[in-house]
């Protein structure tokens, strides 16, 4: 074989050898970035639903601080209703609309 035929296989070897290389490059390199762009639309998703998730915590909260709220009027409440006569009257008076025999009660129209 001559000079230039060896000198012109060898360099058909490095021309195969280089593309080779490029297509493994390239090929790591879009599966790389493929797996880059799943990991952030996981994360992306990861993220809204715990938004979602911390939404919906902090309105549970607001929930049960109205409801302790409710909780703690109701049970003076009940401390008043228990050991207070004049307040079981008054309460009995409005709600229940009770009078005594000599009272009359007038209720006028907005």
């Amino acid at each position: 074989m001559s000079f230039t035929l060896r000198r012109h296989a060898a360099f058909h070897r490095f021309l195969h050898s280089v593309n080779l290389r490029r297509c493994l490059l390239t090929l790591y390199l879009t599966a790389i970035a493929g797996i880059g762009v799943a990991a952030a639309l996981f994360f992306a998703d990861a993220r809204a639903e715990y938004d979602r998730l911390t939404s919906i915590q902090a309105e549970s909260r607001r929930l049960v601080a109205e409801a302790e709220l409710k909780l703690r009027h109701q049970e003076q409440v009940l401390i008043r209703l228990s050991s207070d006569p004049a307040y079981v009257e008054r309460v009995i008076r409005r709600k229940l609309q009770y009078t005594r025999p000599d009272e009359f009660i007038f209720r006028f129209e907005n």
